[in-house]
């Protein structure tokens, strides 16, 4: 070590010691330090007393809850579980006698994310159902009795928890030959305990909605609390945000725990009173489920044991024509609407699904085609109906394309921006000499508008989709990816599916085949304002990947399909359109509507003619009383 080094390492030790010495707390500041350590170890200590306060009250009161809930059924305080399993050739439900609710569903015939012939929509502790009984000395929580099972067949139970003395409480179940479980409360010899004007009970319903398909973000989206309310229609809670104990003011008669493809409804006979709150938080990707949902009611019940509480529960799909059918099973006499599960979109859109696209589609998938070629052959359909209305909108492009050079000659003296107007007025003046309505080409094409949201709502919902492969798609429920990865991307996810990528790619071919279209036939500054429109149709496909790359492969499949057509069928038109014979056409009109003065334009075209001759005789009276002045 030479005289330099040792000479650097005294200077640092010298820096260092300066600097302690400097930044050294004065005795003052010392004090206050440790008189605010005192204070923080106390609060800490004291924050500690009132945890354990709190815990040790918090298991008093369950402690004093559980004998509340117990008192009147001593004999119901303990036992050994039994389970009991309700099947049919559609479900399979297993149930506890500890609490004597369902504690396990599985929907018989459709396939689990894993690759199971079944699926199982709870399990365990993933749903609870508790009745609670407001005595007049203690409440009674079903959840805390065990009950005894017995009349026990496939699909039918009795559980009955005794208290004595003659005092009970039985529930019993039965299973109809669908996915019905149809259930019925009765009290005996209870009626002294409690208060002459209690009629009601509260019921706590609770489920963490497992994750049931490939898609978490996709069939999150469509993991709602819904419910019906008795005079009206459903409704639910948002599906992206948190809501924790909202309160439903009206009567209902339904709530469901509903997911992409199935749901778990109960279904109150007396209604559940208003004043219901209800619970809907999201899960974390990654958790294996969607919601946590939670329902607190009140209905109907009789200490009297006269008249006993029912309620049925339906475990099953969310198809349209099963919950149809389904509900004419239900016992209560009411107008459940448990189609409305199985989401159509809004009013115009509704219809269309509901009385078109539904009834093509039972037909198409009651011929046992692939569903790939079911959704094909709805395209070729729609397709088929809407041609009038496209080549008519084609038909009104065309002429105002072979009419451009007569109208870049009727507005060429009108160059100057202050000359727009004049510049629009001589257009509509020529198209209205030849008969040719410029709007006549954006009517059609927005007739077609519905369709595809028609179709945006209603493939999503499909269930006959859920697992059906078609070409490279192993699921047109959900999407087919290409390449995927671990960690998620914003605005992408983790992963590339395909047909998203062909959708997007056909929606850029077929904008730029319509802009080349429509710039065919644009005047002056139209075209100019025509460069801005095409950044804007090359930006939607690019907003539509980010869109339906999380979106099930079927409607982008659907979308790809359709794009291709309308190219096909737009290149069709062109190749068969004679412009000369086109523009013959139209002359031949000018000339018949020149040598006929008389004649009145109809349709657009007249109308738009009778709005420009109204300008021009304003603007006449104007420039009079101008010169008056």
């Amino acid at each position: 070590m030479d005289k330099n080094t040792i000479t650097g390492f005294i200077l640092i030790a010298l820096v260092l010691i300066v600097f302690s010495w400097w930044t050294r707390p004065s005795e003052e500041q010392m004090r206050q330090q440790q008189v605010q350590d005192s204070i923080a170890q106390v609060a800490k200590i004291n924050a500690e007393k009132r945890q354990k306060a709190e815990a040790a009250k918090q298991l008093a009161a369950k402690q004093k809850a559980e004998e509340d809930s117990t008192a009147l059924f001593h004999n119901a305080l303990k036992g050994n579980e039994q389970k009991v399993v309700l099947k049919n050739e559609k479900v399979e439900l297993t149930l506890n006698s500890k609490g004597a609710t369902v504690e396990k569903a599985v929907v018989k015939g459709f396939k689990d994310r894993n690759g199971k012939p079944d699926v199982t929509l709870f399990d365990g502790k993933e749903q609870s159902l508790n009745y609670t009984l407001t005595a007049k000395e203690s409440n009674i929580s079903t959840q805390d009795l065990f009950f005894q099972a017995d009349n026990i067949s496939d699909t039918t139970v009795t559980f009955t928890a005794d208290a004595g003395n003659g005092k009970t409480i039985v529930m019993d179940y039965w299973l109809g030959k669908d996915y019905m479980l149809h259930f019925k409360m009765t009290a005996n010899g209870l009626a002294g305990l409690f208060s002459p004007s209690m009629q009601t009970m509260d019921v706590n319903w609770k489920e963490l909605c497992p994750q049931q398909e490939k898609g978490f973000t996709f069939e999150n989206r469509y993991a709602t609390l819904t419910y019906k309310e008795k005079n009206g229609s459903t409704d639910h809670l948002s599906e992206t945000s948190e809501k924790k104990d909202e309160n439903i003011k009206e009567a209902l008669d339904w709530v469901a725990f509903k997911d992409q493809f199935f749901s778990s409804i109960m279904i109150a006979k007396h209604d559940f009173a208003g004043e219901s709150k209800m619970t809907s938080i999201p899960q974390q990707k990654g958790s294996g489920y969607l919601k946590e949902f939670e329902a607190k009611m009140k209905t109907f019940f009789d200490p009297t044991g006269k008249t006993p509480s029912e309620f049925e529960f339906y475990y099953g799909p969310n198809d349209f024509r099963k919950l149809q059918s389904v509900e004419t099973e239900s016992e209560f006499g009411k107008k459940l609407q448990m189609k409305k599960l199985v989401y159509l979109g809004w009013p115009i859109v509704r219809w269309i699904n509901r009385f078109f696209t539904i009834y093509v589609f039972d037909f198409l998938t009651g011929l046992g085609l692939n569903m790939g070629i079911v959704l094909i052959l709805i395209t070729l359909l729609l397709k088929a109906i809407t041609y009038p209305l496209v080549k008519k909108s084609y038909m009104s492009s065309a002429k105002m394309r072979v009419l451009k050079p007569k109208l870049d000659e009727a507005t060429k003296q009108f160059d100057k921006p202050e000359d727009q107007m004049q510049k629009q007025q001589a257009m509509m003046q020529e198209y209205a000499k030849y008969g040719v309505s410029p709007l006549s080409g954006c009517l059609p094409m927005l007739i077609q508008m519905p369709i595809w949201i028609a179709m945006f709502n209603f493939v999503p919902n499909a269930i006959q989709l859920r697992g059906e492969s078609f070409l490279w798609i192993k699921d047109l429920s959900t999407y087919d990816p290409i390449i995927e990865w671990s960690k998620n991307i914003w605005g992408i996810g983790d992963h590339l599916s395909l047909t998203c990528i062909l959708f997007c790619v056909s929606n850029i071919l077929y904008s730029m085949m319509t802009m080349r279209q429509q710039k065919d036939q644009m005047v002056g500054q139209q075209a100019e304002q025509m460069k801005m429109m095409q950044w804007m149709m090359y930006l939607m496909p690019l907003m539509f990947f980010f869109m339906f790359n999380d979106y099930s492969s079927g409607l982008n499949f659907y979308y790809f399909i359709s794009l291709f057509f309308s190219a096909a069928i737009m290149w069709v038109l062109r190749k068969t359109t004679n412009d000369k014979k086109l523009l013959a056409i139209l002359e031949a009109r000018y000339q018949e509507n020149k040598n006929n003065p008389q004649k009145k334009l109809g349709g657009l075209a007249g109308r738009l003619q009778a709005m420009q001759e109204e300008q021009q005789r304003l603007q006449k009276q104007r420039e009079e009383l101008r010169k008056q002045k």
